[in-house]
């Protein structure tokens, strides 16, 4: 390999790669607009599954800055690189199942194609690091394959095509990227820099959190400042405010304690920062959404999509953050179960209230499990404090 392009033991995330984020706040703002458009079950499968690609794209690049230093030109260049077909990509988001199928699936691949065979030739003189991205490369390939046949097809056939992609990209890491020819991958071959990976993922949650934000500040500039979408308003914030602190003030900062002093941090890297984000930024994404309607509509009606939104997304939120803590945890924790069992009790009386009401009574719920978990933390750190 091209030494001078290593990462050193250097973990913190470069400004470039900052940079190249910005793509993917618009990404995720334009996978947020395409479900609120087409809040349907069809319209939800198809968001799902850019969703999925689109989060294939950041992770993968997030595994190489991981390895490659992003402040060495030839990786500062890849990035640039990546940023101008993400951009096409993202742009292609609202027109994926209509007239801009084989732009989203040609930016899609040229990104995972062209990103892999930059690193397998920068791997040069480094065997094992060599073979893994040759694999890496055999199964995008056969992904590609599905992605251009169904941006070339009509928009059923073009959902089962890339179905099967993404099952294929997604079923790789788990198998070890086998191949015929090189066999089965194994994790302790990942050099994972623990602290790293750890803040590129948080960094992802952050472009979702503020996602939210902007959307949510975006509708209420447009509406009348009356009582309503006002109080409708501060609940989406206390919802935003409440995700990061479930987030980011324990488990997060665990689980970056258990990577970075992991026998094999690429296991626990493939698990925990790999697969099991897509809950946690699926539920803020989708609650995105539900903050959206219940501020362009406040006195509204909480029918069936807007209670999968609002109160659908704090679940999907609060169980991601469950089975991520629980990498780092003996157990799911306590506080997310009691909060998962207030969700749906909110999703019972939710036809009865009004769409503020129940926008306001998620965050609650967020409120009250941040409370429990820090205290229960609190708790646990004292008595081994005095064990």
């Amino acid at each position: 390999m091209q030494h001078n392009i290593l990462r050193s033991a250097d973990e913190r995330v470069g400004f470039v790669e900052l940079f190249f984020d910005l793509v993917f706040v618009y990404a995720i703002t334009q996978i947020s607009h395409l479900l609120l458009h087409h809040f349907t079950l069809l319209g939800a499968v198809e968001t799902l599954l850019l969703f999925l690609a689109v989060w294939w794209v950041w992770i993968y690049t997030t595994w190489v800055t991981n390895r490659l230093d992003p402040d060495q030109t030839p990786v500062r260049l890849l990035l640039f690189g990546l940023m101008a077909a993400g951009l096409f990509m993202s742009m292609a988001v609202p027109q994926a199942f209509a007239g801009r199928g084989l732009v989203f699936a040609l930016a899609y691949c040229g990104m995972q194609i062209g990103r892999t065979l930059f690193v397998w030739r920068a791997a040069q003189g480094q065997a094992v690091l060599q073979r893994t991205y040759l694999r890496i490369l055999v199964w995008f390939l056969m992904s590609a394959v599905f992605w251009i046949m169904g941006g070339l097809a009509d928009h059923g056939a073009r959902l089962v095509f890339w179905a099967i992609a993404l099952a294929i990209e997604y079923t790789g890491p788990a198998a070890g990227y086998w191949t015929p020819f090189g066999g089965r991958e194994v994790s302790t071959n990942w050099e994972v820099r623990g602290g790293h990976m750890a803040e590129r993922s948080g960094l992802f949650v952050i472009i979702c959190l503020g996602e939210t934000l902007l959307v949510s500040g975006a509708t209420f500039s447009e509406m009348d400042w009356t009582l309503p979408p006002t109080l409708a308003f501060l609940g989406a914030v206390a919802g935003t405010v409440g995700m990061w602190w479930v987030y980011f003030h324990i488990g997060h900062r665990r689980s970056t304690h258990q990577i970075e002093h992991a026998a094999d941090p690429g296991r626990l890297a493939r698990l925990a920062f790999t697969y099991l984000p897509l809950p946690i930024v699926a539920g803020v994404v989708l609650s995105a959404v539900g903050s959206e309607l219940a501020i362009a509509h406040p006195d509204g009606h909480s029918g069936l999509p807007e209670i999968v939104a609002i109160v659908g997304g704090v679940a999907i939120f609060l169980a991601g953050n469950g089975f991520f803590k629980w990498v780092s945890a003996p157990n799911f924790p306590l506080s997310h179960m009691i909060g998962l069992g207030f969700c749906a009790a909110l999703a019972a009386v939710s036809p009865w209230l009004v769409l503020w009401q129940v926008n306001a009574l998620a965050a609650v719920v967020l409120f009250l499990v941040a409370i429990w978990e820090s205290k229960s933390w609190a708790r646990g750190a004292a008595a081994e404090g005095t064990a």
